[in-house]
């Protein structure tokens, strides 16, 4: 018997983090706004989320010409924010 995939039946919502929640008025959504709202995110009862491009990259395209897939850009925070996100995210599930 095979195992499905939990992704196949999945409801997965993807944030832009450059438009989402902008939290300290830069005029640039941040990870930090996508905290701020994941209480909100959980309830519409999403099973994952999906953050477009948030890593370092010199945005000659909008952060999908990514420079390093191992750090954060700082227009949209840190890896300890990122750190931040991932534990409240797996914390509501």
């Amino acid at each position: 018997m095979s195992k499905i995939s939990w992704w196949r039946g999945a409801v997965i919502y993807q944030i832009y983090p450059r438009s989402y929640l902008d939290s300290d008025g830069d005029g640039v959504g941040d990870l930090p706004g996508i905290i701020e709202r994941l209480d909100y995110i959980a309830s519409l009862g999403v099973d994952a989320i999906w953050v477009s491009p948030f890593f370092k990259s010199p945005m000659a395209d909008f952060g999908y010409d990514i420079a390093d897939q191992r750090d954060v850009d700082p227009l949209f925070g840190s890896l300890d924010d990122f750190d931040r996100l991932l534990a409240k995210a797996h914390a509501l599930g």
